[in-house]
């Protein structure tokens, strides 16, 4: 029990100590927090045609981020296994908009993640 709290604790810091400062303020709109607001339908959320592109051009992009020697939050999000392990919390920092931690992503994009996390994170 005190080694799952601990790692749900220290997994907290290290996305946290990952994502971007909350600076900007607007936006935040489409999926905050988890996405109880997001409306699936009509939502394209294949993993290999959708959810990977996305999250190899945003997220997997150096060792400073979740790239290949990637120590941040859940490691590495280069291959189906190792996105699909970290789904929840890769959900919660989309939806509330602290990843990718340069850049953004639309509506439509966070969409996408969200939508495929809620539908079980299939390998399709």
């Amino acid at each position: 029990m005190k080694k799952g709290i601990l790692f749900i604790l220290a997994t907290f810091l290290i996305i946290a100590s990952c994502s971007k400062s909350s600076d900007s303020g607007g936006g935040g709109n489409g999926g905050g927090g988890g996405g109880g607001s997001t409306s699936c339908a009509g939502v394209a959320s294949s993993f290999a045609a959708n959810v990977n592109p996305i999250i190899q051009s945003t997220c997997a992009t150096d060792a400073t981020c979740h790239g290949a020697g990637s120590v941040n939050g859940p490691g590495p999000l280069l291959t189906y296994t190792q996105i699909s392990g970290a789904r929840a919390a890769i959900k919660v920092a989309v939806g509330n908009g602290t990843m990718p931690k340069t850049g953004s992503l639309s509506a439509a994009q966070k969409s996408t993640i969200i939508c495929w996390v809620d539908a079980g994170g299939p390998n399709n």
